[in-house]
């Protein structure tokens, strides 16, 4: 499928892209870029990607197809420094979870490139992060939202979508502040109350008579499913924040609202709203569980 490949910022996306692409003999060159060289080292001796530069546009010289795997705050840099080394064959995706932001920058930076370029995101990953966490079967029953814009041709958009689905995602398309509307709601929120509850507790300790580490000792199984994502990396989920703040400014405010209706309740003692408020939750969890087939 490719020949040569780039992929600026080998993390855990961009080091499973290239495992999976590897497993299934679509790449003959894998490039990696990035700024820590030791994980691109890590990256070699892994089998990951064949060789690395630590400069964008050296990294995607005659590539074939170039990920942006980076972390949102540096898009648009990076998009600024490869753009005149980019190939004219060259497709361009990323795999950033906000895309307004990314899509500003591409139209900023890639000229001539602009229509080559597939603004993606696969809704895979973990807490873990570094291309020592990535694996080959990452994005395995997992979705790969697309959300190409005008100016994206239909065969740049049909090929990006043909690797995603080799790599075993299912990938759907999606209008571009659609898609960060309902990544707010879903992933982001999420992210922000996992970093808030645990925060919260952290500090808990040094008002109430308690440690931290006592009230964490008693922490039971939903804590730490629920607290799991608190251990993802905060540079990443800082530009996330501030990338998509409008739409999770909309879901905060939503929440807000939920969760002051449950503790007035509970104030009044009110427990035909709580239960209410449950049973409605746990039916449309449970719907969920089962369309997705993880009942």
């Amino acid at each position: 499928m490719f020949e040569r490949i780039a992929i600026i910022g080998l993390g855990l996306i961009g080091g499973s892209l290239a495992r999976a692409l590897r497993a299934k003999g679509l790449v003959g060159e894998v490039v990696g870029c990035g700024r820590d060289e030791h994980n691109l080292q890590r990256g070699i001796a892994l089998g990951v990607i064949d060789r690395y530069s630590t400069n964008p546009a050296e990294a995607v010289h005659d590539a074939d197809l170039v990920v942006l795997a980076t972390t949102l705050g540096a898009t648009s840099e990076v998009c600024r420094r490869i753009a005149p080394g980019l190939a004219p064959q060259a497709l361009i995706t990323d795999v950033g979870s906000t895309k307004r932001s990314v899509v500003e920058a591409a139209r900023a930076h890639l000229g001539p490139a602009l229509s080559r370029f597939v603004p993606g995101h696969p809704i895979a990953g973990g807490e873990k992060s570094g291309v020592e966490a990535s694996t080959e079967t990452l994005f395995e029953r997992h979705r790969v939202i697309l959300t190409p814009v005008s100016e994206t041709a239909s065969f740049a958009v049909g090929k990006v979508r043909r690797m995603w689905e080799a790599t075993g995602a299912e990938v759907t398309l999606m209008e571009v502040d659609h898609h960060d509307l309902v990544l707010a709601a879903t992933s982001h929120l999420p992210h922000l109350l996992a970093f808030a509850l645990v925060d919260c507790l952290a500090s808990a300790g040094s008002g109430d008579g308690r440690s931290t580490g006592e009230i964490f000792d008693y922490a039971a199984g939903g804590f730490r499913d629920f607290t799991r994502i608190a251990s993802s990396n905060p540079d990443m989920w800082r530009d996330i924040a501030m990338a998509n703040r409008t739409a999770l400014m909309a879901v905060c405010t939503r929440f807000e609202a939920t969760l002051g209706a449950l503790k007035s309740a509970i104030d009044r003692e009110d427990g035909a709203v709580l239960h209410a408020t449950f049973t409605r939750a746990k039916k449309a969890r449970d719907a969920y569980l089962t369309r997705r087939g993880l009942t």
